[in-house]
């Protein structure tokens, strides 16, 4: 796939390549799955063609993943607490409601901190941080600091691989397979001391 998003961006003017790569990093969060990364990683390649540049390469493909991720954040706080409560929404639970608000005043900035090296979980995060009423300021900055980090690192790995950047593809998804799988076990551990703990005290 990557080689065929290097095909079709590459042909366009800088400034519409500029534009392709905030749609994209803006469509990851509000409309997944998108090949955002796969894009970016292409921006790097383009960047080592002399194409585009850096510096804008990465503000663009940042602020286009801060709006999509703030976009989500603000759908979750709009909801009206009174409808999600009620158990309307059939995939949110007034109990998974609260788990969740707990957890994420909790350890909520961490995590948001942390969203965009955990690749396929953005958009729940984002949203869930909306529904627990996080602090928008705050969640904002954090969550721009997390796409300034991954996306300057994977813009790397795309100037320095160039046109090999099948390479970077077969890292982020083995990468990407990796922390889903260790989701995948801190949700069962979760799940199971929850229904254990649920048992003891009936």
């Amino acid at each position: 796939m990557i080689e065929q998003i290097l095909s079709l961006i590459s042909d366009l003017s800088p400034f519409l390549i500029y534009c392709a790569l905030f749609l994209f990093a803006f469509a990851e969060n509000v409309f997944p799955p998108s090949p955002s990364d796969l894009v970016v990683v292409v921006g790097g390649s383009l960047i080592a063609a002399n194409t585009i540049h850096f510096i804008p390469t990465l503000l663009i493909t940042s602020f286009g993943s801060l709006l999509g991720f703030m976009t989500l954040f603000f759908i979750g706080l709009k909801l009206d607490q009174k409808v999600l409560k009620a158990g309307k929404l059939k995939f949110i639970s007034k109990e998974g409601l609260d788990k969740t608000e707990l957890w994420f005043n909790e350890y909520g900035y961490f995590i948001i901190l942390a969203n965009r090296f955990l690749p396929g979980t953005r958009s729940v995060i984002s949203f869930f941080a909306g529904i627990s009423e996080l602090n928008a300021k705050k969640t904002a900055l954090l969550a721009l600091i997390s796409t300034l980090i991954w996306n300057a690192i994977i813009i790397y790995l795309g100037i320095i691989f160039g046109n090999n950047i099948k390479i970077v593809d077969e890292y982020l998804s083995t990468y990407s397979n990796i922390i889903l799988a260790i989701t995948a076990i801190v949700v069962l551990i979760f799940l199971i001391k929850y229904f254990f703990t649920r048992n003891k005290i009936k």
